[in-house]
Order: structure tokens, then C-alpha cells, then sequence
């Protein structure tokens, strides 16, 4: 175990961070993703400090193999553009580098200080940048060029002893962005972490915070969350803490009144998550999302009275499902999909024509 020291203003050296070796956190390189390590090696090549971060580097020391890994470097956005033709910069506020390899995207950032709060924009130092992280678990820096663990905040220890610690302030962390909550529960979930009580009061003390989260950011987190192995899980965990009636809304009054609604719920997503191909760990087309639906729908839907292929009864159903699933809005062709492996189930085969069309093709003779 080595010590990264730095100087405080009177020039007396303090100790600043932990560092592992790869004998001490045992990341197999093998799980590392060759882009990743490929960027990070373009960006220090060009005197640019740079390492891998976040719950890559936590999945990694847990012996998982993770599916992204973001990137954070002392680079500007504009220097990494410069870098990688293959790139671009996003966010107006809060911008940061895609660096494409394919259908793949490496999402790389700059270090940010604590100049404008744990939010800000302001770039800064890897001391300031770890403190803006939300838990000591993701605040790990990996240097895959040296196969070293740099620790700021304890997370190693955290990480053994299976806890979930905060590194923002308790009072501010849910505060300055309320889908940490969710992903909390995620993370204890996933990695077997025991969220403490005190931050677990403070989650179900804080939860309708989650009202001011905008239908696209907690879309994009139940999609992370559906697609994964532990979706079933996550999501008992996330009702149990009152957290899911922010999610899916009327899933979870139907879960809290209808227990045989909740077992088939929960089974749903579990058998989705097992139907998750072994290579690349993708789900098939609509899968997850007909776990969703599907128990709602057997239990308003009468299908024996469908007629087959019936666009009419579709668009009825359809429908009935857009609404079940609120606040969630995922792209009209994913719930298509999701929707025709429920009728199939059922016997009933749609044609594989645009929803809406005709519609469509109505609306535009009248102009």
C-alpha cells in the first residue's frame, strides 16, 4: 500500500490518498474494457493526468465486469476533442467529451471543483472532483496505464466492510440532485451494501423530492434499472422504501393493495432478467419492458375478446399501457415492441406495420 502526500499552504506535506497495488485490489485487467484503457493511455501520453472512475472501478474491485466506464482526465473538454476525431462535446452547462468506438460511448469529463458547490461547473482539481462524487464506492480513481487504485475517501475500506457512506454532505447530497436516492438503493442492491439508517431515514424523510425530476431522467433510470440482472430486486427494494410510486406510480398502489399482483410483478422482471443474452449481457428488443406492462395487462386486458389483429384494439391497449407506465415515456417504437410480445403471448399476431399509420396517412390527404 503506497500514500499519495500533498502540501498544505504553510508547505508541510499531508497525506492526501491511499494508493493499491494490483496485488491489493485484485482488479483482473482482463474485465478492463480495451477503449477505456486506450483513452486514458492517448490522454497521460499527452501529459494529461487521467484514470478510469466511478462504479466501473467498483464493479471491478467487487470481481464484476462492468458495462461503461466514464473517463475523467485534467484535460479541457476542448483539449479531449482535440485528441479524439472520433468525439464530441455535450451539455451547455455541464459539458463533457463522447468519445465514440462504434455503437459504444465512453462519456469523458474534467476534473471540477467546489468553487460553485457540489453542482458547479468550474474545473478544478482530482481533490476537489472526488468530493463532488455521492458515495465513497464510486469515488475510486483506477490507472489502468499502472493498474493502480487511488482512494480519497476511504471507499476501499467501505467496499470490504459493505457499507454505503455518503461523501457529500448528508443534508445536501439528495438535495442537489434527488435521483441519488435511487440510485442508492441500486447500489446497496447490486453490490450488496447496507444503506445505514440514518440515510435511510433521510431518503424516505426527502423522497418527494423526487416530484421536480423531469419524465426523462427517471425514464433513463428505470430503463438502467429494468435492463439489469437485479431488476427484480431493485425494484422490491426501491417499493419497500417508498421509493417506486415515483417510478411507476400506479405499479405501486396496485403492489401495496394486490398482493398477487406484486408476486407476478416482481417474477416478471426476474424472468426478463434471466432472458438477458450471455454475450454482451443485452436483453432481447422489448423484453424489459414487457415485464412492465405485462401483469397490468393481464389484468385489464379481457383477451379472449380481441379480435386478431384488430389495429383498433390495439391502439386501446396501447394506449392503456402509455398510461400505466407514467411518468415513464420511452419512444413509441420500444413500447411497440414491447407490447406485440405480450400479444404473442396471447396468441394474437399484429401485422408489422407503423402504429398510427393509417392516421398519419388520413391526416396528410386533408392537407
Amino acid at each position: 500500500m503506497l500514500i499519495r502526500y500533498g502540501k498544505e499552504q504553510d508547505g508541510k506535506l499531508i497525506k492526501k490518498a491511499v494508493v493499491y497495488t494490483r496485488d491489493e485490489h485484485r482488479i483482473n485487467f482482463v474485465d478492463v474494457d480495451r477503449d477505456a484503457v486506450f483513452i486514458c493511455s492517448r490522454l497521460r501520453a499527452n501529459n494529461h493526468e487521467s484514470y478510469i472512475v466511478g462504479g466501473a472501478v467498483r464493479d471491478l474491485i467487487l470481481g464484476k465486469k462492468p458495462k461503461d466506464f466514464d473517463i475523467v482526465t485534467r484535460a479541457s473538454p476542448a483539449r479531449i476533442k482535440q485528441l479524439f476525431r472520433n468525439s464530441r462535446i455535450i451539455g451547455k452547462r455541464f459539458r463533457l467529451v463522447h468519445v465514440y468506438f462504434g455503437p459504444r460511448i465512453f462519456e469523458v469529463s474534467t476534473f471540477r471543483s467546489l468553487k460553485d458547490g457540489h453542482t458547479g461547473n468550474t474545473y478544478g482539481t482530482i481533490e476537489e472532483d472526488v468530493l463532488r462524487r455521492d458515495f465513497s464506492i464510486n469515488a475510486l480513481f483506477y490507472d489502468p496505464g499502472k493498474q493502480l487504485v487511488v482512494d480519497y475517501v476511504r471507499g476501499m475500506n467501505d467496499i470490504k466492510k459493505g457499507v454505503l457512506r455518503p461523501i457529500i454532505p448528508a443534508k445536501l447530497i439528495f438535495k442537489d440532485d434527488p435521483v441519488r436516492m435511487i440510485r442508492a438503493v441500486k447500489y446497496a442492491v447490486i453490490g450488496g451494501f447496507d444503506i445505514p439508517w440514518l440515510l435511510k431515514r433521510r431518503i424516505q424523510n426527502e423522497a418527494p423530492l423526487l416530484n421536480q425530476i423531469s419524465h426523462s431522467r427517471l425514464t433513463e433510470e428505470l430503463a438502467k434499472i429494468i435492463r439489469s440482472p437485479a431488476a427484480s430486486q431493485i425494484v422490491e427494494s426501491l417499493e419497500n422504501t417508498g421509493l417506486y410510486c415515483y417510478l411507476q406510480k400506479e405499479a405501486s398502489v396496485l403492489m401495496k393493495c394486490n398482493p398477487v399482483f406484486r408476486k407476478a410483478y416482481l417474477a416478471s422482471l426476474e424472468k426478463a432478467a434471466k432472458a438477458v443474452t450471455p454475450s454482451g449481457g443485452i436483453s432481447p428488443p422489448g423484453q424489459p419492458l414487457a415485464a412492465l406492462i405485462r401483469d397490468f395487462l393481464d389484468l385489464n386486458t379481457p383477451w379472449h375478446e380481441l379480435k386478431k389483429g384488430s389495429r383498433e384494439d390495439y391502439r386501446a391497449v396501447f394506449s392503456e399501457a402509455r398510461r400505466f407506465i407514467l411518468p415513464m415515456n420511452p419512444p413509441r417504437v420500444e413500447l411497440d415492441k414491447a407490447l406485440r410480445i405480450v400479444f404473442g403471448a396471447h396468441g394474437i399476431e399484429i401485422k408489422k406495420t407503423r402504429l398510427f399509420e393509417r392516421e398519419r396517412s388520413r391526416s396528410l390527404s386533408d392537407l
